[in-house]
């Protein structure tokens, strides 16, 4: 009963051909006579019928299988009866008259339906993924994943890159998210680390020579969880030398033609660019969703001598006011106006200060501190219209940027601006390289500490490193950073600049960053890279609402897997052997 084809395979071509199938039972229908079975196994569903008067044994068994018994059937390939056709198969134009068959093994009755559009606790599919990953919708997430990461090779091996694998136990080097840690046996009280990113491997295969290479690399994170979020992630890791941000640019818009076109969808190239700072201060996030438009608009040169205490103040202690034209929301209730302004709070807003525009009138609490001449001047910026609902933030740059730009993307889904068929590819470009940490009294990289600053720009990093962009770039779709990548530093007097900005000593640098520096003094050519998060862009094109989806075996926002029950405790005998002792909660 080995089987001879797949369920998909079988269409008006083999009718007549003995056939022998294996597979999962996904329905049982019994009409007294015939007893119907859709047989589906990995390629699709397949319909098989038992007749006493082709085979009794088989009749019989089929009348005891139930939903998730694997079986497997021999028999001839029939056409359909026309009238009992089903358009919504591929198969649907022929069935199997089974002869023989056999059950491999039996099955307990699942505790969800196989079947696409469950509602279902996440949890519960997760403890049994096994059963979730069976559904059509979540195997063909997987199926789409392996064809994707495929065009990828394909696409990087044809241009002569090479394909290289880097350590999983590293060296921590903490400057970012926290770090998976892995303690060794052989050296008691030492620890590894799992890798963020293969960021300072692939920069050494730069100073090796390598010049192309990249990796489907595994990448772990000891951070708090959301939708697009795991522990554990996968991302296609690129680096190459001699280059500068336009062969970059060049490389991954012709590789996304080809990605996309695999579902379907043909892309235009070039893609748009956009500043950071334009991006903060038009959109209010550095991965601006670029499908509609719903601009946020700077009033701080208009509002910045007027009587409204809150924009008064807030210019003096040298923030910004902006506001949003919420198109044809002048007819919200007081209701839904209080709504947005408690998610404005929520985003760090002291509060949020709104005007309705009416054909007679200006319906607002702070309209009596402007002037009327003061007042044309902001609904002109605004491009106010009776109808409109104008919303206004007073905050320093980064706050105000925040909120607006969380209120820009709710007003979108209320009133059904974004296009969930469009697909909006941006670079965002010309990022700061530092920001400063208040809490830590430092400076900190924006991206990473290993990024090049723009050359117009070193003479600041002594002067004034806030002002210093970075040669860095992400790749934005549909307001999701996809990709993000920079030009890198490759020498070591800059490299060493770099740390000490970030309040490194060069003795902390040398114990961290030691072999990299002593690299940097054999001949490192200029080079530069990206990655890409591959869970990001799968979801995306699988139309999915979280990674969690597009990933074999995710873990729950808890980083935990209800299926293994991972993370759990280890016996005395393993931690004695590794030199722990675990503290009292």
């Amino acid at each position: 009963m080995k089987r001879t084809h797949n369920a998909a395979d079988i269409d008006i071509n083999t009718v007549d051909t003995e056939v022998v199938l294996n597979g999962w039972v996904d329905t049982r229908r019994d009409h007294g006579g015939l007893i119907f079975i859709d047989l589906r196994d990995r390629s699709g569903i397949i319909q098989v019928v038992f007749s006493p008067e082709v085979d009794m044994n088989s009749f019989h068994l089929a009348e005891q299988v139930r939903g998730e018994f694997v079986v497997a059937v021999r028999g001839k390939v029939s056409l359909r009866p026309p009238e009992t056709e089903n358009p919504n198969l591929k198969t649907g134009k022929v069935e199997v008259y089974v002869r023989e068959m056999e059950v491999l093994n039996s099955a307990k009755t699942p505790p969800f339906y196989i079947e696409n559009d469950i509602d279902v606790d996440e949890n519960l599919r997760l403890k049994y993924r096994y059963l979730d990953l069976r559904r059509p919708e979540m195997k063909d997430n997987l199926m789409l994943r392996h064809r994707i990461i495929k065009i990828m090779r394909d696409f990087l091996d044809k241009r002569g890159f090479l394909e290289v694998e880097t350590p999983i136990l590293t060296k921590s080097t903490p400057e970012g998210a926290r770090d998976y840690l892995v303690p060794s046996r052989v050296h008691p009280g030492e620890f590894f680390a799992l890798p963020q990113s293969p960021q300072i491997f692939k920069q050494m295969l730069m100073v090796a020579g390598m010049e192309k290479y990249f990796q489907v690399a595994r990448c772990f994170r000891d951070e708090d969880l959301r939708a697009d979020r795991q522990p554990e992630f996968t991302q296609l890791d690129m680096e190459m030398s001699f280059i500068d941000e336009e062969d970059i640019f060049e490389l991954i818009e012709k590789m996304m033609v080809d990605i996309f076109r695999e579902i379907g969808r043909e892309i235009k190239t070039p893609f748009p660019r956009i500043t950071y700072d334009e991006a903060m201060a038009k959109y209010g996030s550095d991965s601006p969703d670029l499908r509609f438009n719903l601009e946020i608009v700077d009033l701080t040169n208009i509002v910045r001598d007027c009587d409204f205490k809150v924009f008064a103040s807030a210019t003096k202690s040298g923030g910004v006011v902006r506001a949003i034209n919420a198109k044809t929301c002048g007819s919200f209730t007081r209701r839904k106006i209080d709504e947005l302004g408690a998610i404005a709070v929520g985003n760090g807003a002291k509060g949020m200060a709104w005007i309705v525009v009416t054909e007679s009138e200006l319906r607002s609490p702070i309209t009596k501190f402007f002037s009327e001449e003061k007042m044309q001047e902001i609904l002109d910026a605004l491009d106010a219209q009776p109808g409109d609902l104008l919303l206004f933030a007073a905050d320093t740059a980064d706050t105000v940027s925040r909120v607006l730009g969380v209120l820009r993307m709710e007003l979108a889904k209320r009133l059904n601006l974004i296009d969930e068929d469009t697909l909006n590819f941006t670079w965002v470009i010309d990022f700061p390289l530092l920001e400063y940490d208040d809490e830590e009294k430092r400076y900190v990289a924006v991206h990473h500490p290993f990024t090049s600053p723009r050359v117009e720009d070193l003479e600041l990093l002594d002067s004034d490193p806030s002002r210093v962009k970075a040669r860095a770039y992400d790749l934005v779709l549909n307001g999701t950073e996809i990709g993000g990548g920079s030009i890198r530093i490759h020498r070591r007097d800059w490299q060493e600049k770099m740390f000490s900005l970030l309040g490194l000593t060069m003795e902390d640098a040398r114990e961290k960053f030691g072999f990299m520096l002593d690299a940097f003094e054999y001949g490192t050519p200029p080079h530069g890279g990206i990655a890409f998060g591959i869970d990001r862009l799968i979801m995306i094109m699988a139309k999915r609402q979280s990674i969690r989806d597009v990933i074999a075996f995710p873990k729950t926002q808890s980083a935990a897997c209800p299926m293994t029950d991972a993370p759990s405790g280890v016996s005395g005998k393993q931690l004695r052997e590794l030199a722990i002792k675990i503290r009292d909660k």
